[in-house]
């Protein structure tokens, strides 16, 4: 088949999870015989349009207004614009024959337009990639209020995209069931978010980061990825000053996020000796830096109503990471991860059991090996990217079929 991908986040710029798993994606496609176009917005092209490849994916970018670490407005306007700035540009290039499926990733709710467009012209499908409920995630953080101007424009253009698809893949079975309840009549499914299972080796003369920043002895508990609202940061924060007592536990935190301030403002009002932050890295950096860690966190805010699968998870579990982290009551995660012997997951404010479990960790090193190991054996069964495209793959070729 010939498919059109489209995200709002794509490599080599992204440091983002959903980039690098979306060009997984990409790749397994290729892999699969496919002729693969990833369409995508880019902040610094002088042209309306680029056509290049990266690591054998074809690419056609397009010109976009910033879309991330920008004020909420202007962030709202160039996403609001993305699919009509996206079709003006590309439209030239759509015959009817040139694509025969559509794959488009959200958190994004912008695409229905695009996708439209596309599936008009080509006579074609669509999957939805569904990983994020917006804006619910956000009115559950309590940063937009329910029944607002705002919240109804940002409902406008969810249940167009929602729409548009043929089918629709969430990451949970509990994330199925509450999508279901607010949303009637799509056609829907779980796709678990995936990873490629080959874990990184940093290559020669590589200086490990551990080196570098003088934590040579130290046991590391590591959380990369988005450092916000969504994510309760203050949740993980407060196990790294219960911790602080034992001097061979440190914790490196890495990433972005609207809560970057709030981390770094807590350890120095806290003194504390066992934390570092470090700003987002380029992916390649970011795979080397987890193949030297020793624990990975997660952290998903108590107000969540949604119960997603965080994507840093698999990152972890590609590499043998022993997981540990707090979820929102009810989320599935927890059992997914806890009865799997992939490591330990909480209830967000069971701040004692947290920490137990990460005392446990430190000090018993048989465990954490046997946890990094389940972890990456429920990766292997669960989450792999061959799974993920033979689900898209099957949809789409079933909907061609009927057609």
């Amino acid at each position: 088949m010939k498919l059109a991908l489209i995200i709002d986040d794509y490599l080599p710029n992204s440091t983002r999870v959903g980039a690098k798993m979306f060009h997984e994606l990409a790749q397994e496609f290729i892999r699969r015989g496919h002729d693969v176009t990833v369409i995508t917005p880019d902040i610094c092209l002088q042209d309306d349009v680029s056509f290049s490849t990266f690591q054998g994916v074809k690419t056609w970018r397009f010109k976009s207004g910033p879309l991330k670490d920008v004020s909420k407005i202007q962030r709202a306007i160039n996403e609001t614009l993305l699919s009509y700035r996206a079709w003006n540009s590309i439209k030239s290039q759509i015959k009817k024959e040139t694509f025969d499926g559509v794959v488009y990733y959200s958190p994004s709710i912008f695409w229905g337009h695009l996708v439209k467009k596309i599936k008009s012209r080509c006579q074609c499908p669509a999957y939805l990639i569904l990983r994020d409920m917006f804006p619910q995630w956000v009115i559950d953080a309590g940063m937009l209020k329910a029944g607002s101007l705002i919240e109804r424009y940002f409902r406008v253009f969810e249940r167009s995209s929602y729409r548009q698809a043929n089918r629709i893949g969430l990451m949970s079975d509990k994330n199925l069931e509450v999508f279901r309840v607010n949303n009637k009549g799509y056609p829907c499914e779980v796709l678990r978010n995936w990873a490629s299972l080959t874990p990184t080796v940093p290559p020669q003369g590589y200086i490990p980061l551990r080196q570098r920043l003088g934590l040579d002895d130290k046991v590391i508990f590591f959380y990369g990825g988005n450092i916000g609202h969504a994510q309760d940061m203050g949740n993980l924060m407060r196990l790294a000053r219960k911790m602080a007592e034992h001097p061979q536990a440190h914790f490196l935190f890495i990433g972005q996020g609207d809560e970057v301030e709030l981390i770094n403002s807590l350890a120095a009002e806290w003194s504390l000796p066992n934390f570092t932050y470090l700003a987002s890295v380029n992916q390649d950096e970011f795979k080397f830096i987890l193949s030297e860690m020793d624990i990975g966190l997660f952290s998903l805010s108590a107000r969540h109503s949604s119960h997603n699968f965080p994507g840093k998870l698999l990152g972890y579990m590609v590499q043998s990471l022993p997981i540990l982290g707090s979820v929102n009551a009810g989320n599935d995660l927890l059992d997914v991860v806890n009865q799997n012997n992939a490591g330990l997951i909480h209830i967000n404010g069971e701040d004692d059991k947290l920490h137990e479990s990460a005392l446990l960790m430190l000090k018993d090193v048989a465990a954490r090996r046997q946890f990094g190991l389940g972890a990456n054996a429920l990766l292997r069964e669960q989450f792999s990217v061959e799974s993920a495209a033979q689900t898209i793959e099957m949809r789409l070729e079933a909907c061609n079929a009927t057609h």
